[in-house]
């Protein structure tokens, strides 16, 4: 059997750094004989079933989270990822990302979250907002090649947060994230509001944000933003914030909350 020439093949491999699957070989014409030589002849590695690269030094986590996205699942990192990586982290210890939030509402592929590496995914998979806003995610380049890795902006990836707080730990971290969002954009927010089917979450933010008197805060426009009815039980044993309807760490009661016994 004729090798493949170097002018048809070699100018189809993944860029370095990429990873691929079958499909995203497929749609570039690389069949899979092609495949089978380029991985004999060392120029392509398999590194799970399926799932293949060109050898070289271990993988940023940008560039799988990238290349996840080049296969046709759309992905972004958000919540607690986001927000540090963005610069409301001052006050937390952190040495590095290990871990790094996706957010979707596409299914991940099994092997994202066995990738191997020294940073794990914690992907969140559900719809929180009805449709997410144009400016609720931004492009950031990495790379030689600037390859577009897409985050959520503090605004979302704040609500994003939020959708997970159930304990007095997670309370504490979320308020030291606002304590860096002096500078937020409320028609951006009201409109992540106004989409977002997370109850809790719209409740914790209007909370947090009242709490900090930020100049923000008293611009947005909260009309039609729906928070649901009754209470919600957010730290066990905290005190009801009277105003907004949810448990709150007693330490950070202020002048509309009462004590649950």
């Amino acid at each position: 059997m004729a090798l493949p020439s170097k002018k048809t093949s070699l100018d189809r491999l993944p860029p370095e750094g990429q990873l691929v699957n079958r499909a995203w070989l497929r749609t570039r014409g690389v069949t899979r004989p092609l495949v089978d030589f380029w991985l004999r002849s060392g120029k392509l590695e398999a590194v799970s079933h399926g799932l293949y690269r060109r050898p070289g030094p271990p993988l940023k986590w940008e560039q799988v989270v990238y290349s996840v996205n080049e296969m046709g699942v759309q992905v972004h990192v958000g919540g607690r990822t986001a927000l540090e990586l963005q610069g409301l982290a001052h006050y937390l210890p952190l040495q590095g990302v290990t871990r790094v939030s996706l957010y979707t509402t596409s299914k991940v592929p099994p092997w994202v979250q066995r990738f191997p590496a020294d940073y794990t995914f914690t992907v969140h998979r559900g719809k929180l907002f009805k449709t997410l806003p144009g400016g609720a995610l931004v492009s950031k380049p990495f790379g030689a090649w600037d390859w577009p890795v897409p985050y959520a902006t503090v605004e979302l990836a704040l609500l994003e947060y939020l959708a997970d707080v159930r304990t007095e730990d997670s309370f504490d971290f979320a308020d030291k994230f606002f304590e860096g969002a002096s500078v937020l954009r409320p028609a951006l927010i009201r409109e992540l509001l106004l989409s977002c089917s997370h109850v809790l979450a719209k409740r914790l933010f209007l909370w947090f944000a009242e709490r900090h008197e930020y100049a923000w805060f008293k611009k947005l426009d909260t009309t039609g933003v729906d928070l649901g009815h009754g209470k919600r039980a957010v730290v066990k044993g905290g005190a009801l914030d009277t105003k907004y309807l949810i448990t709150v760490p007693r330490t950070m009661v202020h002048g509309h909350g009462q004590p649950v016994y």
